[in-house]
């Protein structure tokens, strides 16, 4: 299994000569496996490269998946090249009790003015809904789900293939639970053993004591998920807007501290745009 990732950011799209080594386009994470799979999961602006790449390539088909429809996670959709082709499918899956009606918030009420002048007319290539719940199998993957910890729902991912397994859970806050997310403990149970995490680690220590409740963890909170669910390797994701390429180098640091210094076998890294990690 492959995973790319083609945005890290949150929040909103950054640019500068301080976010170059982390980059600043929003949520896209490309998902590949050895039979030729390949899924997608969220539409941030870094879903734009994506989709010139699947043209390059000649693709007829993809999967698309979302955690929740809050912007930053919807954005690139408008600008994903494969929409406007005709002959080209996209199967959408979505869980309406963690999400809502997922074709509609997304595409339907994106595809439309004052928002954006293209409608949902003129998409051409062919969007087939599907709805389902607790798992799924597609394309040689199998993905589990759970309630995010966040403000309007969401659903995380636990993604296996090839005795491989990713779990990706943006956008969820592990030291408040909103309404309808999971317990910490629960969490760890889905986590458990992943050859990688990738969790949301927007806020220091520090700046979470006045963000409590926003719908993001610290990088420590992320790192002690990743050690109680017995996890080989954590990325932290979601950088704050604000977050500098230095910042993000100083979380890493800080909790690799700490899992040195409680004897962990735990790889700990910032995810960075346009990384591929090979499991």
């Amino acid at each position: 299994m492959e995973i790319v990732f083609w945005g890290a950011r949150g929040s909103i799209p950054v640019c500068g000569p301080e976010y170059v080594r982390y980059g600043g386009e929003t949520t896209c994470v490309e998902v590949r496996n050895d039979q030729g799979g390949r899924i997608i999961l969220d539409a941030g602006t870094g879903i734009r490269r994506l989709g010139a790449v699947l043209l390059k390539e000649q693709a007829l088909k993809t999967d698309l998946f979302f955690t929740h429809t809050h912007w930053d996670h919807i954005m690139g959709l408008p600008f994903f090249q494969p929409l406007y082709q005709p002959g080209f499918s996209i199967n959408l899956y979505g869980q309406p009790r963690l999400q809502g009606d997922i074709h509609r918030l997304v595409f339907k009420d994106l595809f439309r003015p004052p928002h954006f002048p293209v409608p949902y007319s003129r998409v051409m290539s062919q969007i087939n809904y599907q709805e389902f719940q607790g798992g799924v199998e597609v394309q040689g993957f199998y993905l589990e789900t759970i309630a995010l910890s966040h403000p309007n729902l969401g659903q995380g991912f636990r993604i296996s293939s090839s005795g491989r397994t990713f779990v990706f859970l943006t956008d969820n806050e592990l030291g408040y639970c909103h309404r309808g997310g999971a317990s910490f403990e629960e969490y760890v149970r889905f986590a458990r053993d992943a050859d990688l995490l990738v969790h949301d680690s927007e806020f220091t220590p520090e700046e979470y004591r006045q963000k409590t409740g926003w719908g993001h963890s610290t990088c420590m909170q992320a790192m002690e998920l990743a050690a109680a669910s017995r996890v080989k390797r954590l990325g932290l994701f979601h950088h704050n807007q604000d977050r500098n390429d230095d910042g993000v180098d100083q979380m890493v640091q800080d909790c690799a501290g700490e899992i040195s210094g409680k004897g962990l076998a735990l790889e700990c890294f910032g995810v960075f745009q346009g990384q591929a990690v090979r499991l």
